[in-house]
């Protein structure tokens, strides 16, 4: 039997999607909208969403665990799982929440699958381009349906774009990396959605994006997407990322060679 799992995933995404999350674009009240934390929005399409998507998770493959980013702000210890053996589901219902709140995009539907702690499948759905990359590790990566290759970009560091979400950094990082911007091509404004940043590394949109806060449900599909299609997801001391890893600090890139400059040009001495 063909094994149809990246096709399940990504129609359920699609499906939650067009169901769930885009019913309540610029419909929202005041009563929809919360905080987690200060600064830290949920919606009622954050909550539905992932409410959905993780049942049906749970029954394309029964005795598996989800860790999806609203369950663990009401029980932190769910995080445990991705340190454990068996499969776990990542999710990020709606990736950019404070965008999606707001009425703006880009917003995204994220999902990742870990096997005894390894990424192995991923899915990121930008359900207004109606743009879905899908990735299984050691196989590749598809953008609707087409497989995508990064791996060989080689441009001059004073023309390689992307962004940095240098706001969130700490002061000495920060004053690196706004110092090493003019050394590359162009320094791009954050989106305020990974999963965006990430599609746009795919696309050849922008090369490289680096991040301070990593989350696992923000990172694991995206990393595993530009992996799988010959790029680069690294921490800051070159280890690479993993996302049942405490800690700060990620640089994602298109190619080996881009990572290379990048981490030079705005973290030399980090």
């Amino acid at each position: 039997m063909a094994d149809t799992l990246l096709d399940d995933v990504g129609g359920l995404l699609r499906e939650t999607a067009d169901q769930v999350v885009l019913p309540l674009f610029r419909k929202l009240d005041d009563a929809d909208v919360s905080e987690k934390a200060p600064g830290d929005l949920v919606t009622v399409a954050d909550r539905r969403a992932e409410e959905a998507i993780s049942a049906a998770l749970r029954q394309l493959r029964p005795g598996s665990v989800v860790v999806g980013e609203e369950a663990v702000a009401d029980d932190p210890a769910l995080l445990e799982h991705l340190r454990g053996s068996g499969d776990v589901w990542l999710v990020d219902p709606v990736d950019g929440t404070s965008n999606f709140a707001a009425g703006r995009q880009p917003f995204a539907l994220m999902v990742a699958l870990l096997t005894d702690e390894e990424p192995v499948a991923a899915w990121v759905l930008d359900p207004l381009a109606g743009t879905l990359a899908v990735a299984r590790a050691g196989e590749g990566t598809w953008l609707d349906g087409r497989p995508v290759r990064t791996g060989d970009r080689a441009p001059a560091l004073d023309a390689v774009r992307g962004a940095a979400m240098s706001h969130a950094l700490p002061a000495a990082p920060r004053a690196l990396v706004e110092a090493g911007g003019a050394r590359l091509g162009e320094m791009l404004p954050g989106q305020h959605c990974a999963g965006r940043e990430y599609l746009d590394v795919l696309t050849g949109d922008q090369d490289f994006v680096l991040f301070w806060r990593t989350l696992p449900w923000d990172h694991a599909p995206g990393a595993l997407l530009v992996r799988a299609a010959g790029g680069v997801a690294r921490r800051f001391d070159g280890t690479d990322y993993r996302p049942g890893d405490d800690g700060h600090g990620l640089l994602v890139a298109a190619s080996e060679q881009i990572w290379v400059g990048v981490r030079e040009a705005l973290l030399d001495g980090a």
